[in-house]
């Protein structure tokens, strides 16, 4: 049997970044874990840079994912 793959999903932002991770089986994916990343006490642009590259290789390191999906940034 395939091992399912583990997907992190990235909606970037410049003062909350949310994430999620989920397992890809055949009929129904499984929610692994999800969280937000909250910047906006952090007053600099570089701190915050720094706070959101930290958290990514954190999650990668942890959970190993197959996939990476970010949403693509909106201006509206």
């Amino acid at each position: 049997m395939e091992k399912p793959a583990i997907i992190l999903g990235i909606d970037p932002g410049s003062n909350i970044m949310g994430y999620g991770i989920l397992e890809a089986r055949p009929r129904t994916p499984v929610m692994i874990a999800l969280g937000v990343i909250d910047m906006h006490k952090l007053g600099d642009h570089y701190e915050k840079i720094k706070m959101i590259f930290n958290r990514t290789v954190g999650l990668i390191d942890e959970f190993h994912p197959d996939v990476i999906a970010i949403e693509a940034p909106f201006f509206g």
